[in-house]
């Protein structure tokens, strides 16, 4: 069995992740590029990595002549696209975090330089790679619904992870990271696609920040929470609860960034971060609500609902000629009616529940798609789940013209779209 040598360029969560879940008969992790210590030392202690392999930053390690056969990618959102192109011109493969780029341009010229190179980058669409929705691919494919329709898809973002990625956090800034959609929902825009099999065409798209705005901050409220908010015990988002030593929450452990915090780092974090302001007084612009609508080549059509304020998880519905499926991403639970037989049949794809967050590991998906990288760069692999660079950028840019239709209002059209962003449709 070949081994595949791998060298991780961002050590925080997804990165940490992928390497972690690397078959150690098929990957040996051989060295590490991230700028906060701690990280990088646990990822070089965890792989027996050599200290003149663990760098702070991606540029040393890529002005080395080529060290790995592949590289994980998992910097932050706008730290993806210089060190991708300069490991495609070194001839690493990619396992690249989505999304695969910020901007539209930066997608598409990785998508071309790639084709250009002959290098092979999968994008961590890891929802394809859940039991959940290979089974509804399956059963699409199967023909149990017949001939697709509609799709109504949504993604219930969780009001508390809203506020601390989208609000308080990484993501909440559109000029400090990217726009919500892609940020958060460019997973979703690839599965609907997936299941529909077919190219988008149309597209229009509706949403705004409604709720975490200044003006909605109750009368008296403090910038930070721990300066003694008159509100606090009736406040849903209390950075002194919600960051607090006793609550078991990821949303803590992400904030910190530390395995072992002390109890300084609880004061700098709620006195000196944005983890610690009051909700409605962060730098974030990013929607807390959207909606697009697609239209197929087919003249079939799509809709999806990213929100924030549920209890989270998401829910798919694909209507067909022949049969509907109904399904819970939360619960793990498919409900196919046939028309035929007027019968419902309910379907677990895993064997117990495993739910489609990141906490979870986005239901067997991250592994799935480490599993897939290995077949892809290795055996050739010719299932119907890879998520390629080509498809990846084409996915992305309809993201791009749901933004583009938001803050425009208008009608996107999605061929005279790649024609204007250069990017040639395969």
């Amino acid at each position: 069995m070949k081994q595949l040598t791998v060298a991780l360029i961002g050590a925080g969560g997804r990165g940490t992740t992928y390497v972690s879940l690397m078959d150690k008969e098929k990957f040996k992790v051989v060295a590490v590029a991230e700028p906060i210590k701690e990280r990088r030392d646990r990822i070089k202690d965890r792989f027996g990595i050599p200290e003149n392999m663990c760098f702070e930053t991606y540029e040393p390690l890529l002005e080395r002549p080529k060290l790995a056969d592949c590289a994980v990618i998992a910097t932050s959102d706008k730290g993806h696209f210089e060190p991708a192109m300069k490991a495609i011109e070194k001839g690493y493969d990619l396992l690249l975090e989505k999304p695969v780029a910020p901007t539209c341009e930066e997608c598409v010229k990785i998508a071309a330089l790639a084709k250009e190179k002959g290098v092979k980058i999968l994008v961590c669409h890891v929802l394809r790679y859940t039991k959940f929705y290979s089974k509804i691919k399956e059963m699409i494919k199967n023909g149990a619904v017949g001939k697709v329709v509609s799709i109504d898809h949504s993604e219930n973002v969780g009001n508390l992870h809203q506020s601390h990625s989208f609000v308080r956090g990484n993501w909440g800034n559109t000029e400090k990271s990217s726009n919500m959609l892609l940020a958060k929902s460019c997973h979703d825009i690839d599965i609907i696609q997936w299941l529909m099999d077919e190219k988008c065409v149309k597209v229009q798209s509706f949403g705004s920040l409604y709720y975490f705005r200044p003006e909605n901050a109750p009368e008296g409220a403090p910038e930070y929470c721990i300066e003694g908010c008159p509100h606090s015990k009736e406040c849903l988002y209390d950075a002194t609860v919600i960051y607090s030593k006793e609550h078991k929450g990821w949303y803590k452990r992400h904030a910190l960034q530390k395995d072992d915090p002390t109890d300084e780092d609880y004061e700098k974090l709620l006195k000196t971060t944005q983890y610690g302001k009051c909700v409605f007084k962060c730098d974030n612009d990013v929607v807390d609500h959207q909606v697009v609508n697609m239209e197929f080549e087919s003249g079939a059509t799509a809709s999806f609902s990213m929100c924030a304020f549920n209890e989270g998880g998401r829910y798919i519905r694909v209507m067909g000629t022949k049969g509907e499926i109904y399904g819970s991403g939360k619960d793990d639970i498919l409900d196919f009616f046939d028309f035929r037989t007027r019968e419902h049949t309910i379907i677990k794809p895993n064997e117990t529940s495993l739910d489609d967050s990141i906490t979870n590991g986005h239901g067997g998906g991250d592994g799935g798609i480490v599993a897939t990288l290995y077949e892809y760069l290795v055996n050739g692999y010719k299932g119907d789940m890879l998520s390629e660079i080509g498809i990846s950028t084409e996915n992305h840019l309809i993201v791009f013209a749901a933004e583009e239709s938001r803050l425009k209002n208008k009608v996107v059209n999605m061929k005279e779209f790649y024609k204007e962003t250069g990017f040639v449709s395969e």
